[in-house]
Parts: C-alpha cells; sequence; structure tokens
C-alpha cells in the first residue's frame, strides 16, 4: 500500500516542542498583563452561522472566509451555512449582542483564539494565526478614558515581552477626516481615496502622491497637497511637542476640533497611567481601518526593526453589534497578531527557541529500583518540580543525551551506591559538571539550581 505523504497545509505554524514552549510563554505573558489591567476571558466558537459573520456580503473578507459544511450536506448538495470565523471582532459583536441583558458594562474582555483566513500562500502570512485581543464595550457611551488604558497595556505586554524598545503610535480619524475637510475634500469616500494614495509614500516616493493627487482622478490644488502630505508626516518627540504640534494645526471644522481635544486628553491620560513619553507618540499618518474606527487609532513598532511593521493595532468604533441589535455599544479595541508576530521575532533573531518546561530527568540504574525511581520523581512533582522518569532502561549516557537533546537540564542518578550512601547524584547537562546531595536535601539543593538557571537564562 502506497503510503500518503505527510505533510500540512500552507499557511499554517506548527512548531517544534521547544519552540512550542517560546511560542505559548509569550501567549502567558499576554494573557497575564491582560488580567492584570482587570479583563475577562470569553472564548467563542471557531464555527459560526455564515450570515451572522458575514453581515457585509462582498468585499477582501468574504473572498479569504473558509466555508464549513458536513460530508452529509455535501452528499445533498447544500450550500453551507457555517463559517471558521476569521477574525475576532465580529464573533465578539455577535456575543455581545447575544449576552447583553447579563453582561456588566462596560465590558471588559480578553479574546486569545486561533481565526482562520484563506491568505494566498507566502512566507509570514497564515491561513492559520493567533490573535490576542482586548476591548471595552459601553453601553450607550464610553468614556475617551478607556482610550487612554489601552496603550498602558500595550506598554505592560510588552515591556514584559522583552523584545526590544517600540513606540506606540497615536492618531484621530476625527482629526484626519476635519483636516482633509477643510481643505476641500469633504467626501468620505474621496477622504479614504486620498488616504489610500498618502500610504504609498514609503513605496512610491513623494513625487509620485503629488502626481497623483493633482491628477484627473482627484484634482486636488498643488497647495491642498502639499498641506496633506505636511500633515501626514507629523511625528512628535515628547508629549509637549504632541500637544504644540496638534496646536500648529489651526482651527478647522468641528470633527478636527474635536479629534484634537481626544488626541490631546488621551495623550495626556497615558501619561498618568505611568507610560512613559519614550515610548509612545504621534503619529498622523496612521488612518487603520478606514470604515471602520471613528476615533483614536494606535499602532505600536519595534524602533529598531521597523520592517516588520505593527506589532499591535487598534482603536475606538462606535458601534459594534449595529448589524445585530438596536442597541448602541461604543468600545475601543487592540489585537496582537501572535502568530505572525512570533515567526516575524524568530526570523530576525529577537526571540530563541526556549528550555524545556521539563526541569528534571529521573534516570534508571536498575529496574529492579523503578518503585525507587517512581517514589524520588512523586516527591519532587510534590515539590513543584516537573520531572521526567525513565520508564526502559539502557547505557546511562544514551540516558543522558536524551535528556540533553529535549532540553531537559538536570539528570538524577539513584544507583546502588547512592542507595547505599543515602545521597542522589545531580547531573548539569548544560554545565558539564555534577555532584552528590543528601536525599532529603534534594529538593531545597534542586530549587535552589533551577533558580540560578532561570536568572542566568
Amino acid at each position: 500500500m502506497a503510503l500518503t505523504p505527510a505533510r500540512t497545509m500552507p499557511g499554517v505554524l506548527e512548531l517544534l516542542p521547544l519552540d512550542q514552549i517560546a511560542f505559548q510563554r509569550m501567549l502567558d505573558t499576554i494573557r497575564r498583563n491582560y488580567e492584570r489591567f482587570g479583563f475577562l476571558p470569553v472564548e467563542t466558537p471557531a464555527i459560526e452561522f455564515a450570515d451572522v459573520l458575514l453581515t457585509k456580503t462582498g468585499g477582501e473578507t468574504e473572498r479569504q472566509v473558509y466555508f464549513v459544511q458536513s460530508t452529509g450536506a455535501l452528499e445533498q448538495g447544500e450550500k453551507p451555512d457555517l463559517a471558521l470565523r476569521f477574525d475576532l471582532t465580529v464573533p465578539l459583536a455577535r456575543y455581545v449582542a447575544e449576552h447583553e441583558r447579563d453582561l456588566s458594562f462596560p465590558f471588559r474582555r480578553y479574546q486569545m483564539q486561533r481565526v482562520y483566513r484563506g491568505e494566498r500562500a507566502q512566507r509570514g502570512r497564515f491561513r492559520e494565526f493567533y490573535q490576542c485581543d482586548i476591548d471595552v464595550i459601553g453601553k450607550d457611551s464610553l468614556s475617551i478614558r478607556y482610550d487612554a488604558e489601552l496603550p498602558a497595556v500595550i506598554y505592560s505586554v510588552f515591556r514584559e515581552l522583552a523584545i526590544g524598545p517600540f513606540t506606540i503610535q497615536l492618531n484621530n480619524r476625527k482629526l484626519m477626516r476635519g483636516y482633509f475637510e477643510s481643505l476641500g475634500v469633504a467626501d468620505p469616500e474621496q477622504q479614504m481615496l486620498v488616504l489610500r494614495e498618502v500610504d504609498k509614500l514609503d513605496k512610491r516616493g513623494a513625487g509620485h502622491v503629488r502626481d497623483t493627487l493633482t491628477g484627473e482622478g482627484f484634482g486636488l490644488s498643488p497647495a491642498a497637497v502639499e498641506k496633506i502630505l505636511a500633515f501626514v508626516q507629523v511625528r512628535s518627540s515628547s508629549l509637549q511637542d504632541a500637544y504644540d504640534k496638534l496646536d500648529a494645526l489651526g482651527a478647522g471644522p468641528e470633527a478636527l476640533e474635536q479629534g484634537r481635544a481626544e488626541l490631546k486628553e488621551v495623550l495626556g491620560l497615558i501619561h498618568a497611567f505611568g507610560v512613559p513619553e519614550t515610548h509612545y507618540a504621534l503619529n498622523l499618518s496612521i488612518a487603520r481601518g478606514l470604515d471602520y474606527y471613528t476615533g483614536t487609532v494606535y499602532e505600536t513598532t519595534l524602533n529598531e526593526h521597523p520592517q516588520i511593521g505593527s506589532i499591535c493595532s487598534g482603536g475606538r468604533y462606535e458601534n459594534l453589534a449595529g448589524q445585530y441589535t438596536r442597541s448602541h455599544l461604543p468600545g475601543v479595541g487592540i489585537s496582537i497578531g501572535l502568530s505572525r508576530l512570533y515567526w516575524q521575532l524568530r526570523e530576525a533573531g529577537l526571540v530563541a527557541t526556549a528550555q524545556s518546561t521539563v526541569d528534571v530527568l529521573v534516570t534508571q540504574m536498575d529496574e529492579a529500583q523503578l518503585p525507587a525511581y517512581l517514589a524520588l520523581a512523586g516527591e519532587l512533582r510534590a515539590a513543584g518540580i516537573a520531572t521526567e522518569v525513565v520508564l526502559e532502561g539502557g547505557k546511562l549516557g544514551k540516558q543522558f543525551k536524551y535528556a540533553d537533546r529535549a532540553g531537559i537540564r538536570f539528570a538524577v542518578v539513584l544507583g546502588e551506591d547512592e542507595l547505599a550512601k543515602g545521597v542522589v547524584t545531580v547531573k548539569d547537562l548544560r554545565r558539564g559538571d555534577q555532584f552528590e546531595v543528601v536525599r532529603a536535601e534534594l529538593v531545597k539543593t534542586l530549587r535552589v539550581e533551577l533558580e540560578q538557571a532561570a536568572a542566568m537564562g
């Protein structure tokens, strides 16, 4: 019989155990920080009703959706009525609308689950990937103060992840709309088209963008185009500098004034939340989700690795669940696409393979003494030390080699000599040395060794 080749589909992140541990520790760090700020866990099904998931027909999103169909439905030629979630925001909207009466508002949730998109196969683009989201949802209204809290969460997460210096960059969609309106670009659709062209600055250069915006399709005046190009290049170097640059925009329509006031309040409160000025800045080029976000928008980038792009993004939206309920549910949220981020960090050499989650291997010298080995392992586990026992014997050197390859740092030996003397031999496989310790002192000694190993990385 011909063997079926063992293979995975393109666009999935399948890791070896020690890499999976590194990925899992990033997940744990993110979860810990989300909970530290008072967010509650939510999980939604991977599969949703297609008509609930795809409340807006057409567009890029629907072309990337994986539909789900049972074999029975396939045989009957039925059209799929189920689909895999493509993000965590739409399921959140459905969840809040469905459980609205049972939730306390403002509703603060975190969600860390896989999502699925039919992305074109290429390096660093995934069809199955983890998103780690937090959102604060209000009932009827939600204070702008929550827009300032989320950067504090971002700062806490990435400071603990320790992947290098980073900057949380902020803008406000109202400010952008108001500024464009002041230059005669009042139609939201035209504003979106202008933003798309401006977004090509880095790739095609200012000359190309200038020619496009003054050309037939847009017909903007050269003076207006120069002001737009200057606007999107505004960056701040400190909190006071951000205030000054916002003031320098001059008076404008109501949307501009509202956006400026919101940005000033958010920037000041971020400082009050304890985020150092070195870690957040004004960046008026950020647009994010042109048809979704309505106010504050965020993007976080690594200072020394700008090529990685945004490592955490999000913003304020006016009505989360308008497709499912008549209630007005404004919110603000952020998302970390962890699978892509982990892959990029690993490619850049910023995260390494982790050590094993197993602390100690109890070796087997004599099969007749297996009960003694199991008792020793039980004692270590009861003390909180993750322990594996060799259940099938063999040469001691081979057991050490197994431990070393599996990433287990310490091996303990309880042979005939050790049993006679009431001691245990501990071998540090990374340093290549070993020592004897009295059996009663083993737990205490191993704890010290493990703490020192953790401190040294």
